[in-house]
């Protein structure tokens, strides 16, 4: 049994109103389940006068009395169910949005080691936010005042048994074991299984998560069939155990037939009580009838255990969240505090191993002492642990052995949260949160007027793009600020940190991004944020750190080297002065024999670090966009064309489970014949109540005899039934499920790139949708449709036999059902309008949590918690208010709908009265009419509890249907496309207008034209936010141009087969993206086929430079990499993903910053790896470094969307001052 404490996980977040409104509702809920047994009260006491019927005028009397009493019995059931409707609602509502601030301000609160340890992806917090806390709000909502109310029900008929007629209840009495023990095994079994289907789905969602987040990765490489496929194989698990939740579910309903076999022993023995004891024949039917009554509703308020069981779960697991404690507690507000901090720091033989891996060694005795306000630069190659140095400062972790001090204190005796505010972080790679430009900075001061929001803006050179865009500082900046390009982050997180004025500056790779006229700016911000405060730097550019007072050398996680530049420099041997010499080699290849005056000064080396001029005829580098708005209407078309969702159909639905026809059929059959079970016990009921007026013992024996043995064979009827009908629809359940998301993933991976783009699509949304809505279609097959089968079913025969037995009475109370339709058909009508309001707004929870835990470090850097969650407040708050209009509807129709069912039934009561009294019907026929149009009733009623199932499921179908529908504008597997077996590689582009559709008043490209020779290798540089990326991204054909033509070998893109065209080009992104699994996995994503040897794998490993540090790590290749490749340094990273590139053995190599995350030994050697693979290739690089591109065969220098300059490194050099180019590398000099 689940424990008291388990139960209590569910109600954890309810405050003072909540307990008021679950007491409100309790009352209502218990007093709903009292209504159908004092009905039965009064029936039985009617029954006993329509046996000794005539028809006088006090028999109809009586029958006005009876009737009048039960119309107050409806006016009380209405109140009773508006407090059951409106106090759940609500307070499920209210509880549920508090368990998803609570959860994430707990996940918020945990230190950098739980995520390394706990959270394996994104997609488990997202399923957390959005399933966890849609499955305590639905129990809460709908599922509780369900048992409640069964609950009640059963004990109410109970007490009604024993004040009619004691002697029968205490008989039937210790059957009530014999009804709980199938639905108590139930229970438990199901907590098991549905943990355990939980944990399948996880692994399967998480590869949905990685797919969706590194879209741009999985197109360019064709990997979509590998990832659907390990998709489709991680979801096998959850198929099986869901068949085992099937068959356990159908024995455990089918023993609930045994009430027949009770109903039959108790017939028997309710004759022997009219035969010996003079008990009426209404009053043995009354308490039969609650008896069974009783035994029905405990057997329905056990079908929601499976609900509460999967709430538990929920629970249990946000209750684990919320209550744990991390070790580093940024919300414990203990510690010292430091008056006036100078900002020394000091690390004393600090030893450290990433919690994740603990085998591996990063810091080994590592000391270090920077004195305040000085600047320390941290060099070293990828992977020495450099950026551990800025972790541990900022207490995301604890060092293993020895301390850190700022101040002569150590940092773990100071408050947390103090801490981190002393201190200002710029990473390399730069995180933004899906909100404006504005809020972005105000994360680094949240009470920071507007006026110090452009300050921090100008001082980091943000502020001239920012005011071009048409809503400057309230432009979107989308999804981990995907609409911005690298170099304009990194200035908006440079201006977040900034604003904050920290007295300790880290700058981790700060300017890496950044072309150079942006550089310059920057640094020189950056140099004066410096001023007086402590900084540390970790850089590969000489430009960055040159300056610095002091510069450290790590190498194997210790100091090996300190100094100034001029210091280090005179040790030759030293670490230092070989990763000059390393840069200055490079240097000199690129600039042999070739000096420049410039400014009278004479240059003799040019740094590796290629950056960009504002001599290109633009005022900010960043800002080289031409707004035009023209260019809406060529997007109108394409943009909004995926807003028009079909109308669900079930049909088409259905047609998907074609493969298990057999399944439905059994499945089917068996439910229509368990829904002809009620109305045939019913009509068998009926005409017991009638031998009870019998006079003669011996016919009484022997009829009764008769009903025994029927009753018997029902119970084992429904114990069969049940087991295949269960089954039957667990297969098609389970199987469809799985079918869907397959489907889905497949098409999802088919949609344009632009689509992934738009903020609804965001892959928190997406996984959100493909976890939920599959499962809600499931139980619309599953449990609904059998529900659904049973009610037709037992309604068509109602209907014919109560035709057959008394066609006027039969009349009136068919046309009275329509009513008690009607009622229900309102609910499912406003039941869906919540559930379209409720799913979205989950899905913006789930958006906001799915950044937030993977921006974490930059969070807990900022202590932004308290923002994040006003954030998730404000997302939640319209959604709250309408909240509270739909649970006032929700208790008028549940209360009017019961009420109505109610006044029916006094209907159809005193009409039959009526005809008994004219003489056109018998006592008998009335009683069998009676029982069957009320178990009728009540198989509507149980037919309208699905309606929020219904409501939910039809929105999922459509949902489901929109995305399988939607026609993507980019179709990757055009059947009447161009199969290239090969391509040489020559790339053109002609006229072509080019603008992101989430911005479209924003022009990248005007009439831009170049042709990239087969073969060759063509460098193109420009600023940031220039277009570079965006050439990358038309020849990956992620976008298509608005006008003009991108072709490769005289044929338009357009022409291909895309998947096919694909895998002839290679690419390697800014920044790496790596998926989840063992680095040899990652590799293979860059095969073609699937037979491909370990040498092939360890090759191109070798060319990338990677082979030698895989190896050194414990595992090797089958190292595993962590949630986009978390456990790896950037450089290791790079490296995978080029060895991946390498591995697909291209025509067209496509190079984005291919080498920007490598420090100087580990480039070089790429590079040199690079240019073998470019040998023979067309190659598109695209770089800020001078290193990569001086040895291309052509260099084309962008501006404002247009080529202004193309030609040779030496002839672009020759044309002077006056040339483009040339003022490029003037200034990077002067950097240097």
């Amino acid at each position: 049994m689940t424990s008291w404490a388990s139960i209590r996980s569910i109600f954890m977040h309810a405050d003072g109103v909540d307990w008021m409104l679950m007491g409100l509702g309790l009352i209502g809920a218990v007093a709903d389940g009292f209504i159908t047994p004092i009905y039965l009260l009064i029936i039985g006491l009617i029954l006993n006068d329509l046996g000794g019927s005539s028809s006088d005028r006090t028999f109809m009397k009586a029958i006005s009395k009876n009737a009048l009493v039960l119309l107050y019995v409806a006016a009380a059931s209405w109140v009773i169910c508006f407090l059951e409707g409106y106090c759940w609602t609500r307070t499920g509502e209210r509880q549920a949005a508090r368990m998803r601030e609570r959860y994430l301000k707990a996940v918020l609160r945990q230190d950098v080691a739980y995520f390394d340890l706990h959270v394996t992806s994104t997609s488990d917090v997202i399923t957390s936010v959005s399933s966890d806390s849609l499955i305590v709000q639905d129990v809460l909502s709908e599922k509780l005042p369900n048992f409640l109310m069964n609950a009640s029900a059963f004990f109410a008929s109970y007490i009604v048994g024993f004040i009619m007629l004691w002697r029968l209840t205490i008989v039937g009495f210790p059957f009530i074991v014999i009804i709980l023990i199938p639905g108590l095994m139930y229970g438990r079994t199901l907590i098991g299984i549905s943990r355990k289907i939980r944990e399948e789905y996880n692994e399967a969602g998480s590869i949905a998560e990685q797919a969706i987040s590194l879209v741009r990765t999985v197109y360019a490489f064709g990997s979509e069939t590998k990832l659907i496929a390990k998709f489709s194989a991680a979801l096998e698990g959850s198929v099986k155990l869901g068949l085992r939740q099937g068959l356990v579910k159908g024995i455990s309903l089918g023993s609930n037939g045994i009430i027949y076999a009770i109903w039959g022993f108790m017939t028997w023995y309710g004759s022997r009580m009219v035969m010996y004891h003079g008990a009426k024949g209404g009053t043995i039917f009354a308490v039969i009838t609650c008896i069974t009554f009783g035994g029905t509703s405990l057997g329905q308020g056990l079908l929601n255990l499976k609900y509460f069981s999967d709430a538990v779960v929920a629970g249990e697991r946000v209750t684990k969240v919320v209550k744990r404690v991390p070790d580093i507690d940024s919300n414990n507000m203990e510690g010292q505090i430091l008056e006036n901090i100078k900002g020394q720091v000091q690390f004393n033989h600090v030893k450290f191993m990433y919690p994740s891996r603990p085998e591996t060694l990063i810091l080994d005795d590592l000391c270090l002492r920077i004195p305040s306000g000085k600047t320390v630069a941290l060099v070293g190659g990828s992977g020495s642990g450099k950026s551990t140095v800025i972790s541990l400062l900022q207490r995301f972790y604890d060092p293993v052995a020895g301390e850190v001090l700022i101040d002569d204190v150590p940092i773990n005796k100071l408050q947390v949260k103090w801490l981190r505010s002393q201190m200002g972080l710029v990473s390399q790679e730069p995180v933004l949160f899906a909100t404006s430009i504005k809020e972005n900075i105000l994360f680094g001061k949240e009470d920071a007027s507007m006026d110090e929001v452009v300050e921090a803006a100008k001082a980091s050179n943000a502020h001239t793009f920012i005011s071009q865009f048409p809503h400057g500082y309230k432009t979107q900046v989308g999804e981990r600020g995907v609409q911005m390009s690298g170099g304009q982050k990194q200035r908006i997180a440079i201006a977040r940190t900034i604003i904050k004025s920290p007295k300790i500056l880290l700058l981790d790779e700060a300017t890496s991004a950044l072309d150079s006229e942006s550089e310059r700016v920057v640094q020189e911000a950056l140099d004066k944020a410096s001023l007086a405060r402590t900084t540390i730097v970790i850089a590969h550019r000489l430009s960055t750190i040159r300056n610095a007072d002091v510069i450290c050398v790590v190498h194997n996680g210790r100091i090996v080297e300190t100094g100034s530049h001029e210091e280090l420099m005179e040790n030759l041997d030293g670490h230092y002065t070989s990763l000059v010499r390393l840069q200055q080699m490079e240097n000199e290849e690129s600039d042999v024999n070739i000096s420049v005056r410039v400014q009278g000064g004479q240059l003799s080396i040019l740094s590796k670090d290629l950056k960009y001029s504002s001599k290109l005829s633009f005022v900010d580098s960043g800002s080289n966009l031409v707004t035009n708005s023209t260019i809406d209407l060529n997007l109108s078309g394409s943009i909004h064309k995926d807003n028009q969702t079909l109308v669900p159909s079930f049909k088409r639905l259905m047609g998907m489970n074609r493969p298990e026809w057999k399944h439905a059929i059994y499945g089917c059959l068996s439910a229509a014949l368990y829904g002809a079970v009620q109305p045939i016990n019913a009509y068998v009921s009926g005409s017991m109540v009638s031998l009870y007026f019998l006079t003669s013992h011996e016919e009484i024996r022997e009829k009764t005899r008769i009903y025994v043995l029927g009753f018997v064979g029902l119970a084992l009827f429904v114990f069969l039934t049940n087991i295949v009908q269960h089954y039957s629809f667990a297969y098609m359940g389970e199987y469809l499920t799985k079918r869907i998301r397959d489907k889905m993933l497949s098409k999802i991976l088919t949609f344009e790139v632009n689509w992934f783009d738009e903020n609804e699509n965001s892959s928190g949304a997406v996984c959100s949708r493909l976890a939920k809505e599959a499962n809600l279609v499931r139980s619309l097959i599953g449990e609904r449709v059998s529900l659904l089968v049973q009610t037709i079913s037992g309604v068509t025969l109602a209907c014919t036999l109560g035709l057959v037995i008394a066609w006027r009475l039969a009349i009136v109370m068919i046309v009275t059902q329509p009513v008690v339709v009607a009622c229900f058909y309102t609910q499912c009508i406003l039941l869906k309008s919540m559930s379209k309001r409720a799913i979205k707004a989950q899905d913006e929870s789930s958006k906001l949590a799915a950044e937030a835990v993977s921006s974490i470090r930059t969070i807990i850097a900022f202590s932004s918690q308290e923002r994040i969650l006003k954030l998730l407040e404000r997302v939640q708050d319209g959604p709250r208010k309408e909240s509270v209009r739909q649970s006032w509807l929700a208790g008028i129709v549940l209360g009017t709908s019961r009420s109505l069912l109610t006044c029916t039934g006094v209907l159809n009561y005193w009409y039959g009265g009526r005809l008994i009294a004219d003489g056109k019907i018998e006592a008998k026929a009335f009683f069998e009419m009676f029982l069957i149009f009320v178990s009728t009733g009540r198989a509507i009623a149980d037919a309208g509890t699905m309606t929020t199932d219904l409501a939910k499921g039809s929105d999922a179908v459509g949902s489901v249907f929109a995305v399988l529908d939607r026609c993507t504008t980019i179709e990757p597997e055009d059947p009447n496309g161009y199969l290239p077996e090969k391509i040489k590689g020559l790339i053109r582009f002609v006229n072509v207008d080019f603008a992101y559709p989430t911005r479209p008043n924003v022009v990248i490209l005007k009439d831009f034209s170049i042709e990239i020779e087969e073969g060759k290798s063509t460098a193109i540089v420009g600023p940031s936010g220039s277009g570079k990326s965006t050439i990358i991204s038309l020849i990956e054909r992620f976008y298509d141009p608005l006008k003009g033509s991108v072709r490769i070998d005289g044929r338009d893109l357009k022409s291909y087969h895309l998947r096919s065209l694909r895998q002839h080009i290679a690419l390697v992104s800014q920044e790496p993206a790596l998926f989840a699994g063992t680095i040899r996995e990652n590799i293979l994503y860059g095969g073609a086929s699937e037979n491909i040897d370990e040498s092939e794998i360890i090759e191109a490993a070798k060319a990338a430079n990677a082979h030698e540090f895989i190896t050194s790590l414990s595992n090797g290749y089958d190292t595993n990499c962590g949630d986009r490749g978390v456990q790896l340094s950037g450089g290791q990273k790079q490296r995978i993903a080029i060895a991946r590139a390498v591995l697909k053995n291209p025509s067209v190599l496509l190079l984005d910053e291919a080498t920007s995350a490598l420090d100087s030994q580990s480039e070089r050697m790429v590079q040199d790896a690079l240019e073998r693979v470019m040998v023979g290739r067309t190659s598109v690089v695209i770089s800020h470094r001078l290193s990569t591109i001086q040895n291309c065969d052509t260099i084309a220098v962008l501006d404002k969307g247009k080529v202004v300059e193309c030609g040779d490194h030496s002839s672009l050099l020759a044309k002077g001052p006056t040339g483009a180019y040339f003022s490029l590398v003037s200034l990077q000099r002067n950097l240097c």
